[in-house]
């Protein structure tokens, strides 16, 4: 509590971007969390203000407003919105755009960016300035597997090897536009959009086209010949499982399927062009963001309040309360989450992952018609030729998306 206060009035924290142009009771501040937490929420607020007299006099409401409404809602009416919010790091660049996030001052950018993990210190960055806070670092995807089955979870190879033998199948959802990057992004290849302070689409950065990229359609494509292969990502749908590409989200359900023979790893590397080439994809991080304000102490209590509740010390707190993985290094390294083996895996996964940003909803369209191509069998007998057509097809589409 002391270094929170301390940085809070030694340091300007949050430089505003543009002043909005709204009406403020001074003392009372809106904070909005996802449902799950709000008691806890609730319960951290009273504590910091009991710790911190000075700010008694502020009102604190909070709020149930999900980190993926929460922003939508701040752009949309930044007047009615929270002070203090939750969201998720692919709506950073529209709130920065639209002057909805306050900037962090430079050394408590610093100070933030030495007690997190970098995938959180990166989602929280735009350019060289930082935005947001940091809360978590849970949402991605990692390996389960019954050790029983798989004796080396380290490539993809050795993997289906180990389902094949035992006669079990090997989960991965190929279809999906959040799952399938794996393979492209692990192959070195881009796929990501621009967009302008209204949110539109302005441009697409994809390099599938390629040689990378069609080392990544024959990894692919190979893949689905394993007799193994079963397109799926939900532990609790599937059937006759040896390893599972999924989320933390379905870790008592993996843990009550494989009991005993429980275990977790970050993504196999596959071979690709003849290499071994980690397995890549999407993070998601929980980032905690204040609005501009147009009162120096109100601004000085969001200040102290949004670095509190994404400190270490309340990411602990939460992950015991509810789960949620810390993105700070000290919360990350306690008893309890490294005990916590889905979360470790996890994070060894976040390493060679990219934040999540903005995708356009037909992307999501065309990267399930991909996977439905190659799980059909469509490319089975393709050379490089036909792969790399099917890749321009498919990037032209990815480049029209809106």
């Amino acid at each position: 509590m002391k270094k929170i206060l301390a940085i809070a009035l030694a340091l300007v924290m949050i430089v505003a971007l543009a002043a909005p142009a709204y009406a403020a009771d001074n003392k009372a501040v809106k904070v909005w969390v996802a449902e799950n937490v709000v008691d806890f929420t609730k319960a951290q607020i009273a504590d910091f203000q009991a710790a911190h007299p000075e700010y008694a006099d502020f009102v604190v409401t909070v709020e149930p407003v999900g980190e993926g409404d929460a922003a939508s809602n701040v752009l949309t009416d930044l007047d009615a919105a929270a002070d203090i919010f939750g969201f998720p790091q692919d709506q950073l660049a529209r709130l920065v755009a639209a002057n909805s996030l306050l900037e962090l001052d430079e050394e408590v950018a610093k100070q933030v960016a030495a007690e997190n993990d970098a995938g959180s210190v990166a989602a929280a960055t735009l350019g060289d300035l930082m935005y947001a806070y940091p809360m978590t670092s849970d949402n991605g995807y990692f390996l389960y597997y019954d050790k029983s089955v798989v004796s080396d979870p380290s490539t993809l190879e050795g993997i289906l090897a180990g389902c094949e033998a035992a006669g079990k199948s090997f989960y991965y959802d190929l279809r999906s536009g959040w799952y399938q990057p794996a393979f492209f992004f692990g192959a070195g290849c881009t796929l990501t959009y621009d967009t302008d302070s209204e949110g539109a689409y302005t441009g697409c950065n994809i390099d599938y086209a390629s040689d990378k990229g069609v080392g990544a359609m024959k990894a692919l494509v190979a893949l689905v010949k394993s007799p193994a292969f079963v397109n799926g990502s939900s532990m609790s749908s599937a059937t006759n499982v040896g390893a599972i590409i999924d989320g933390t989200w379905d870790a008592g359900a993996v843990k009550e399927t494989f009991g005993d023979n429980y275990a977790c790893a970050k993504l196999p590397t596959v071979e690709i062009n003849g290499e071994a080439k980690q397995l890549s994809g999407f993070g998601g991080f929980k980032l905690l963001g204040v609005k501009p304000q147009t009162d120096d102490d109100k601004l000085a209590f969001c200040d102290a309040l949004a670095y509190y509740l994404a400190s270490g010390e309340v990411q602990l707190a939460r992950y015991n309360a509810v789960g949620w993985g810390p993105s700070n290094l000290e919360a990350k390294a306690s008893e309890a989450v490294q005990a916590d083996e889905a979360l470790s895996a996890l994070g060894a996964q976040l390493a060679f992952t990219i934040p999540q940003g903005q995708y356009p909803g037909e992307y999501w369209g065309l990267a399930e018609g991909l996977g439905d191509d190659i799980i059909a069998g469509k490319y089975a007998d393709a050379d490089d030729a036909a792969l790399l057509a099917a890749l321009q097809t498919f990037q032209a589409a990815c480049e029209a998306a809106k």
